[in-house]
């Protein structure tokens, strides 16, 4: 049974992605179709698209998500935005689809591979460096960044208990405190319309926050996170977590709800409340919260800040690869 080497589109991906008897590993959320779709549209003009299925005979074996620069390919996507990346490959089929894969992009030109932000799990690691190997292909592979991921309880009280006593003490204290504050209310939009009225307040404490998040949000980052939103809204992955005191909003977080996991990807808080910890209490209730809606994991994402160790995380190392074709 031969192998097919196939042009796809982000509505084509996004049929397969669809389709609940597709076979191929959608565990990364980074490479889902219409993360894929948005990352292209607002950075992709410099490069060539080569988004491509492999299959074997009628079946689908597994998806590359890549784009060209010149003799070098890479993950659709860039490292300050996309926190880990892979390939999307049906279990089992993951050597035939990196021999494939191989030789087709050595026979475009291709002579390096840069694949980043790769997590001990993903594919690249497991699997397409010993293919790589095999055919004599020079390979180094570097740490890049960490990634802290927390396992949840099921129960609050189960939460309390994974922390260490000084930070469970800190946790109620702080707690308390914001609550001996005012009126504290803790709400969750993740309906279309709610979405786009809230992103102006997330743009606003974003920026306020901190100085080199002012300097991160660009006008073309701004169009990216506004899009981005829009479009996870729209498959019911986005929540907006909002933090508010008396009626004022105080802190925001954009997280994704994906399977049995919880992502933290970006925050924004009013630094006039800072003697109130909201930047930290608005992640514990998100751990709370989920919680409460049966999740199995609260990933972090990428980013070693210290208070994510202090709220339980737990390192996860990300790593660097690059592969030299000859």
């Amino acid at each position: 049974m031969g192998y097919s080497i196939n042009e796809e589109t982000f509505d084509s991906v996004s049929t397969y992605w669809l389709d609940p008897e597709c076979p191929l590993n959608w565990d990364c959320l980074f490479v889902l179709p219409a993360w894929l779709q948005v990352w292209w549209g607002e950075f992709g003009d410099e490069s060539e698209l080569y988004l491509r299925s492999i299959k074997k005979g009628d079946d689908l074996i597994g998806i590359a998500p890549l784009l060209l620069n010149g003799e070098s390919a890479s993950f659709i996507g860039s490292n300050d935005v996309c926190d880990f990346q892979d390939f999307i490959i049906s279990p089992g089929c993951e050597k035939e689809f990196f021999d494939v894969l191989l030789e087709n992009l050595y026979e475009r030109g291709i002579t390096r591979l840069d694949l980043r932000s790769l997590r001990p799990d993903s594919s690249v690691l497991k699997h397409l460096i010993g293919e790589a190997r095999k055919r004599g292909y020079e390979i180094s592979c570097d740490p890049d960044d960490v990634s802290l991921e927390l396992d949840l309880p099921s129960t609050w009280d189960g939460y309390l208990q994974i922390l260490k006593g000084k930070q469970r003490h800190e946790v109620k204290r702080k707690l308390r405190r914001l609550n001996e504050a005012g009126d504290v209310n803790y709400r969750v939009v993740e309906e279309l319309d709610g979405v786009k009225d809230v992103m102006s307040t997330f743009f606003e404490l974003f920026r306020k926050s901190r100085s080199d998040k002012d300097i991160f949000m660009s006008p073309e980052m701004e169009s990216f996170f506004k899009s981005l939103a829009l479009a996870m809204a729209e498959i019911k992955m986005l929540r907006f977590c909002i933090l508010e005191l008396d009626a004022r909003p105080i802190a925001v977080v954009m997280c994704f709800d994906y399977h049995d996991t919880f992502y933290l990807y970006n925050n924004g808080y009013d630094p006039q409340f800072n003697s109130l910890s909201v930047g930290v209490i608005s992640k514990v209730l998100i751990i709370k919260d989920s919680i409460q809606r049966g999740k199995k994991k609260y990933d972090f994402l990428k980013g070693a800040e210290t208070y994510k160790r202090r709220l339980g995380g737990q390192e996860v190392p990300l790593s660097r690869c690059q592969i030299r074709l000859k």
